[in-house]
Parts: C-alpha cells; sequence; structure tokens
C-alpha cells in the first residue's frame, strides 16, 4: 500500500518509509508524509530552539562560579569543583535521557517533557531571588554568609535544568538530525551541513547569554537575568510545538540495549564454536535481508570476529525465525555490537579534551576577575569574556562549511572533507594550544603582580585572555561538531539519542576528571609548600595547572591518533540486493 503524499510532491517515496510524518493516520492505516524539499524548514524550528536553550543553559553556567564565590561565598577551589559536578551531572544525564528517548517516549515526547522541567527549574531560580523567605538575606546578594534555605532551592534549581537538559540535548538534536534520511543522497549531504549551523545556533545562543544576560545579571540584578531565561525557555517551547506538524518522527522501537546484550550472551554461549570460513554464506542476517527495515543492516567485519559467533545457525532444522534471539543473532545486530565496542576506546581517549575545556567556564572566568575590565565607561562582566570562545567557534564553523569542505571534497573524494576522526583530532591539537597559551598569560599576570603589588593584575587588560577564548572556541568547531557527528553517525540506528548522549559525556566526564584532577593537586602541591590551587587567585599558581593540562593532553593525543588510525567505520548495505556497502564516513567499500 502507497503511503500517502504530504505537502507537496516528494521525490521518491519507498515502499516500507521509516519516516512517520504526524502521529495521525486516516481509516486505511496510511501515515501522511513530508515532501523531501521541507526537510531544512523542520530542522530550522529545532535549531532555533537549540538556539534558545543554549542562551538559558549558558546564562547560567558561564556565571556559575562568580555567584558561588560572590553570593553563595564558596572558596575558589570548592566553587571550581561545584561547578565541575553540575556541570558533569548536566551532561551526563543525556545519558538516562536518550536512553528514554530511543526505547520508549520517541524522541519528540522526550524533549516535550524534558523541556517542563528545565523550565520549572529556570522558574524556581527566579523565586530563590524574589521570594523573601528563599532570598539568600535580607538586603540583596551583601551578606557574609547566605540562608541556608536559599542554598538548598539555589542548588535544587539549577540541578532541575540539569534534569532537563538531560532529556533536551541528546533528544533535540538526533531529532534534528532525524529530519534527514540517510538513504537518500541529497539529504544524506544536506545532514553533514546541518551539524555545521547546527552549532552555529548553539553558538549564538551561547553569545547573548554570555552578553545580554549576563550584563543584566551583573547591573541589574542576578533575579532579572533569571526572569529573562524563564521567559526565553517559555518561548522555545511554543516554538518547539508551533513546529510539530513538520516534524519527522522515529518510532521507539524499545530497549536499544537488550539486542546488544543478546549478541554477547549468544556469543559466549557458542564460544566453542569454531569462527565461521565463509561468512556471508555462515552467518545469519534475518528475514529482513530483502526488505528494507527501519534500522539499516550492516555489512559483516572482521574485527572482533567472537561476536560473529552469536549469529551462527546452529539447529537449521528448526526455522531461525523461531529460535532464541538469546541464542542466535543476526549479522546487523553483532555488527551493531561491534559498533559499541569499537567506540570505547575513542570516548576514553577523547576524556582529556573534556577536562580541558572545562577550564574555560571555571578557572578561565575567574581569572578575568582580577583584570581591568574597563572598555572606556563600560565595564564587562566577568563571564562575558566567554563570548569570544563563542565567536572563534562560529569563526570556525563557518570557515569549515563554507571554504575547507568544498576544497577537502574535491581533494579527498570524502563527502565530508576529511573523516570525522580527523577533524576530531585537529581540534584536539587546538585544546593543547589553548592550554600553552593560557599557561603563558598565567605567568604574565604574576609577573604583573611582582612587580606592581599595589594595583596587582588590574593594571592588566582583560583581552589578554582573548587568545586563549578564541583558540579553544576555535578548536571546539572542530572536536565538538566532529564528536557529534561521530557519535551519532557510528551508533546502531536505533541508538542515536543515545549517541549524542555518549557525545555529551565526554564532556561530563571530563568535568568530573577536572574536579578529581582539581583534589589531587591541591594536595600534592601543598605539600611542597604552595598549593597551585589556593583559596583565591591571587594565591593560586594556574600557571602550573595549565602546564600539567598541556604535557597530558599532549601525550594523550599521541594515543588518540594511534587509535583513529586503526578505527574500522560504520559499514552500511547500500543495495540488499548485490550487498554493496558503504562506510559511515562517506568513503566506498566493496563487502567483506
Amino acid at each position: 500500500m502507497e503511503p500517502k503524499r504530504g505537502d507537496g510532491d516528494l521525490d521518491h517515496v519507498d515502499d516500507a518509509e521509516k519516516w512517520v510524518y504526524d502521529s495521525s493516520v486516516d481509516h486505511k492505516g496510511n501515515v501522511p508524509l513530508r515532501a523531501r524539499t521541507g526537510v531544512w524548514k523542520a530542522s530550522l524550528f529545532i535549531i532555533a530552539i537549540e538556539f534558545s536553550e543554549r542562551l538559558s543553559y549558558f546564562g547560567i553556567a558561564t556565571s556559575l562560579i562568580i555567584y558561588l564565590t560572590k553570593v553563595i561565598h564558596q572558596d575558589l577551589k570548592t566553587a571550581a569543583r561545584s561547578v565541575n559536578y553540575w556541570a558533569g551531572v548536566t551532561t551526563l544525564m543525556p545519558l538516562f535521557g536518550g536512553f528514554i528517548a530511543d526505547a520508549y517516549l520517541g524522541r519528540f515526547w522526550t524533549v516535550f517533557v524534558s523541556s517542563i522541567v528545565y523550565l520549572l527549574g529556570l522558574i524556581l531560580l527566579a523565586m530563590s531571588w524574589y521570594v523573601p523567605s528563599f532570598k539568600a538575606c535580607d538586603n540583596g546578594e551583601v551578606c557574609q554568609e547566605p540562608r541556608k534555605v536559599h542554598e538548598v532551592i539555589f542548588f535544587l534549581a539549577i540541578y532541575l535544568v540539569s534534569i532537563g537538559t538531560g532529556g533536551h540535548k541528546p533528544s533535540l538534536e538526533s531529532f534534528g538530525a532525524d529530519q534527514f534520511d540517510d538513504d537518500h543522497n541529497g539529504e544524506r549531504t544536506k545532514k553533514l551541513s546541518f551539524f555545521n549551523w547546527w552549532n552555529f545556533g548553539l553558538c549564538s545562543g551561547l553569545l547573548l547569554g554570555v552578553t545580554v544576560v549576563i550584563y543584566v545579571q551583573e547591573q541589574v540584578s542576578w533575579g532579572a537575568g533569571d526572569i529573562i531565561l524563564t521567559a526565553v525557555m517559555a518561548t522555545s517551547m511554543l516554538i518547539f510545538i508551533i513546529g510539530r506538524s513538520r516534524y519527522r518522527y522515529r518510532v521507539p522501537t524499545g530497549s536499544p540495549l537488550t539486542p546488544l546484550l543478546q549478541v554477547l550472551v549468544a556469543a559466549i554461549a557458542k564460544r566453542n564454536l569454531p569462527c565461521p570460513t565463509n561468512p556471508d554464506h555462515e552467518l545469519y542476517e534475518g528475514p529482513n535481508k530483502s526488505q528494507k527495515s527501519q534500522c539499516r543492516l550492516l555489512c559483516h567485519t572482521k574485527n572482533l570476529m567472537f561476536l560473529d559467533k552469536a549469529a551462527i545457525l546452529e539447529d537449521k532444522e528448526t526455522s531461525a525465525e523461531k529460535q532464541s534471539p538469546w541464542r542466535l543473532a543476526t549479522v546487523s545486530k553483532v555488527e551493531e555490537m561491534k559498533l559499541i565496542l569499537n567506540m570505547i576506546p575513542i570516548w576514553i581517549a577523547t576524556l582529556p579534551f573534556g577536562v580541558t575545556v572545562s577550564q574555560s567556564s571555571t578557572f578561565f572566568i575567574k581569572q578575568s576577575t582580577t583584570l581591568d575590565r574597563k572598555v572606556g565607561d563600560f565595564l564587562i562582566p566577568p563571564a562575558s569574556i566567554y563570548a569570544l570562545s563563542a565567536i572563534g567557534m562560529i569563526i570556525s564553523v563557518t570557515m569549515y562549511e563554507k571554504i575547507l569542505v568544498p576544497m577537502l571534497r574535491k581533494a579527498t573524494g570524502n563527502e565530508r572533507g576529511i573523516k570525522i576522526l580527523q577533524r576530531i583530532g585537529i581540534g584536539m591539537f587546538f585544546t593543547i594550544v589553548t592550554m600553552v597559551v593560557a599557561a603563558l598569560v598565567e605567568r604574565k599576570r604574576h609577573s604583573v603582580v611582582e612587580k606592581n603589588p599595589v594595583h596587582g593584575s588590574l593594571s592588566m587588560s582583560v583581552f589578554w585572555l582573548a587568545p586563549q577564548f578564541l583558540i579553544v572556541g576555535f578548536g571546539d568547531g572542530f572536536t565538538l561538531v566532529g564528536l557529534q557527528e561521530y557519535f551519532y553517525d557510528q551508533v546502531p540506528d536505533s541508538m542515536r539519542s543515545l549517541g549524542i548522549a555518549f557525545y555529551l559525556s565526554v564532556i561530563g566526564a571530563g568535568n568530573f576528571l577536572s574536579s578529581l584532577l582539581i583534589t589531587i593537586v591541591d594536595q600534592i602541591s601543598e605539600k611542597t609548600g604552595q598549593s597551585w590551587l589556593g583559596k583565591d587567585i591571587i594565591s593560586s599558581r594556574l600557571d602550573y595547572f595549565y602546564w600539567l593540562l598541556a604535557a597530558v593532553s599532549t601525550v594523550n593525543l599521541f594515543v588518540y591518533v594511534f587509535l583513529a588510525r586503526r578505527y574500522s567505520y560504520k559499514n552500511v548495505q547500500r543495495s540488499v540486493a548485490v550487498a554493496d556497502c558503504y562506510d559511515g564516513d562517506g568513503a566506498g567499500s566493496s563487502v567483506v
């Protein structure tokens, strides 16, 4: 039965279309499909939501260390750890939200529900400033010891934002990428641009968050900034709902982890069987070999061949469809398990990147409070210096999309320009440069303080920090976008929300590792006489800490390159009839 047409002519309609245009169907069970010419219209609605959500998130995140030291009165080490804990939870929660989206709720409803939680957190944050019994103290923000109730309400509010982000972030990004069909050449190419423009929208929201919102927090009140964030989030929810009729929807298929566990159990149960010598004929693919299913079929690969035993058909007299999935898996399911296992070393190798970028929202911003922030009669808010990072990323993404990709496509023949892992590696190199520059600038600040102890580093312009923010932003345009593409593209099709969560977990785990590293460095350096991380910036030696991060990142980059050169990309069957395959990085390949 041919599906009904949507609002325009379709270029072509597949016999078993995997996209749902709307939850409604007619009396014959036909599902209306959206015209392919409208994919960018739907994705622009979603990019607009990301713009609004990121404005809200960075309006909180970049000024958090200032709030904790100025209003809550935490010392530098404690405030940095508090920020790292919150950022870590915020970027690890998507693992749970992504699982719920892929398995049960679907991406649209996960975004909707999590946005409500997000909005409740912002409302509570505003209440912590304006409700008399929730205020830090009676006379505004100037008090030596804030009320306990204020701390409780404040942390409850920001962790509600964390929970909301946990469902919002992985589901929204994968939902946006879902608007493009991987099996349609034109749309697959457009999706490569989608991640670049997604990050352009992200950075634009970030830019306004760390300028306009931070300025309101600094010059008016923290509560006024919270009201702006609440209004923005409410508006973003409305925009998301308005675009509902334009979206494509992927139906959740149950827990994506169960098939992976089934492969592992089946491989262990048949561990004594010999590895197949002719995989194309000896391994079971399943009843969908000749028809299109919601998840694309994968080609067999020669790595991790122990898992191939899960697809060996032992009982040939009994129909394969009737055999337990815990005893027999398809080749595609086996290959999906291989994809996940192959990702683990890459994920670990990117953690030092997460550690280094976490410094830009903690120590980098706290450094700006000790420098001269005046431009004429205007005083730049400390957290607004983070805007330079967003500018660096916007420049990086725009140059990559408009200049480098067209040139590299011609040179390499790869539709991405360069391979995903190469793009990530380039960005990791920039983080090393960032730490070196940051160490040199901090050393310069210390020398200024030594020469002029009366005025201290106030005689040094805040724009000395500009290079490290610009470079880290420029590197993010390579690594962060590359990580998004990698974890979305290389995971099984049924796990794409979880894939985005894996990308975010790099930053989350990096924040926790940064907090752990701060504790270790503080304890060890304190035994030598002076802690590198004192109670404030003046008594700290952050330059030593930055040199340590630069050294660790350099060693790690060599490990990453070693792993990336040996990585096997996702191998998808382009045509089931002839088992023609292409790898997930855009280059063609023959069946193994």
